[in-house]
């Protein structure tokens, strides 16, 4: 489990074909003296899995259905992305419950400053809006967020200079994609609401 709190951006500094694709990134600002063989690191907001670490890098398997399903497939050598350790006993819960288990792609529709904030308005796969409550949380790229509003299929967020500059959201563009994993707590009451669930 995560927060969604990002510690820290990283560099992605290797793709290499080897049956699915392994990822490398530089996480110079990550504690990686915590971090052993094993443990998970939520990167750009999908939970992947560490294989090797040499030095103050660390190298990740991304499934092919993990590269169809989030933005990894879009990654580039030198791409930023958000890091973020694993929670453990005692970590602090600044943001809220984010699993790194990516729910679907959304899109960036509308990008305005409001005040020293700026103000992002995305786009939703339908099947997904009823699990989207303005005041409610979501996860974009890993980043815990507050969702001001939600009509239809697009809902907006506000981020603030911090969250601006230390997080890949930062440097988003109109049109650009965005992991989306919706509130872990909603999830499961809409579950446990079905009575055809299984």
């Amino acid at each position: 489990m995560f927060t969604g709190i990002i510690a820290t951006k990283g560099r992605v500094i290797s793709l290499a074909e080897r049956g699915d694709l392994e990822l490398g990134v530089d996480a110079a600002g990550l504690d990686l003296a915590r971090t052993a063989i094993g443990d998970s690191i939520c990167v750009e907001g999908v939970c992947l899995t560490v294989t090797r670490i040499q030095g103050a890098c660390f190298f990740a398997d991304v499934s092919r259905e993990t590269l169809a399903k989030t933005t990894l497939g879009k990654l580039k050598v030198s791409s930023n992305v958000n890091l973020e350790s694993s929670l453990r006993a005692g970590d602090p819960l600044g943001g809220h419950m984010v699993s790194g288990h990516v729910d679907a792609v959304g899109h960036l529709l509308r990008l305005e400053q409001d005040a020293r904030s700026w103000r992002l308005v995305f786009e939703l796969p339908p099947s997904l809006t009823r699990f989207v409550a303005a005041k409610g949380s979501i996860s974009l790229n890993g980043v815990s967020l507050t969702v001001n509003h939600i009509e239809g299929e697009q809902f907006d967020v506000n981020i603030i200079p911090h969250t601006h500059a230390v997080t890949t959201l930062g440097e988003l563009r109109i049109g650009d994609a965005v992991n989306v994993e919706i509130d872990v707590i909603a999830r499961y009451l809409e579950k446990l609401m079905t009575k055809t669930g299984t």
